[in-house]
C-alpha cells in the first residue's frame, strides 16, 4: 500500500491515512466548492460525497497526479453536476408552472367564451325575425348577400341594410364583451 503523499498513485488507504487526508483538505475543498455553488451546506455535501467515494473505492482507484489535484478536480466536477442538475430542475419547474398557468388561463377563457356565446345567442334572439334570419344566413351559414337575397326574394340592398342594422345592434349589446368578441368570435362583427 502506498502512502497519500503528493504525486503518488494511491491503491489503498487505511483509516488513519484517510483521516489525515480528510483533516488536511476538507475545509479548503468546502471553500472551493462554495465558490461554485454559493451554498455552504451544498458545498459540504459535495465534498463529503467526493471523500466518501474516495474511501469506498480506495482499493481500486488510481490517482496519477497529486491527491490534492485529484480531490479538487473531483469536487469541481461534482459541483458542475450539481449546478447542471439544479438548472434542469429549475427549467422543469418553470415549464410546469407555465403549463399550469396555461391550463388555468384556458379554463378561464372557456368560461368567458361560454358566457360570451350565451350572450351572443341572447342578442341574436332579440333581433327582429327577418333581420335575425338574414344575420344567421350570413354569419352562420356563410351565404353571400346575393345568395341571401335570392333565397328570400328580396334585394341585395335590403340584405345589406338589414345586416348593417343587425351588426350595429350586436356591437351595441355586446360592447362590454367587445375585446373577447374580437379575440374569439370576431367573425360575428365582420361586414
Amino acid at each position: 500500500m502506498e502512502t497519500v503523499a503528493q504525486n503518488s498513485i494511491v491503491f489503498s488507504l487505511d483509516k488513519q491515512q484517510f483521516e489525515l487526508l480528510f483533516k488536511a483538505h476538507y475545509s479548503n475543498l468546502c471553500a472551493y466548492a462554495n465558490n461554485f455553488l454559493k451554498d455552504l451546506e451544498a458545498s459540504e455535501e459535495v465534498v463529503q460525497e467526493v471523500l466518501f467515494k474516495l474511501w469506498i473505492n480506495r482499493e481500486t482507484i488510481e490517482i496519477t497526479a497529486s491527491v490534492q489535484s485529484y480531490l479538487y478536480k473531483a469536487v469541481r466536477n461534482s459541483c458542475l453536476n450539481v449546478i447542471k442538475h439544479v438548472n434542469i430542475r429549475e427549467k422543469h419547474k418553470i415549464h410546469n408552472e407555465r403549463i399550469i398557468q396555461m391550463e388555468e388561463q384556458s379554463d378561464e377563457d372557456q368560461m368567458i367564451v361560454s358566457e360570451l356565446e350565451q350572450k351572443i345567442r341572447q342578442t341574436i334572439d332579440q333581433l327582429p325575425i327577418e333581420r335575425r334570419k338574414i344575420f344567421i344566413m350570413s354569419r352562420y351559414d356563410g351565404l353571400k348577400y346575393q345568395e341571401i337575397a335570392n333565397k328570400l326574394g328580396i334585394s341585395v340592398k335590403t340584405v345589406e341594410n338589414q345586416m348593417g342594422s343587425a351588426l350595429k345592434f350586436m356591437r351595441s349589446e355586446l360592447a362590454d364583451y367587445l375585446p373577447w368578441v374580437i379575440l374569439f368570435l370576431g367573425h360575428f362583427l365582420k361586414n
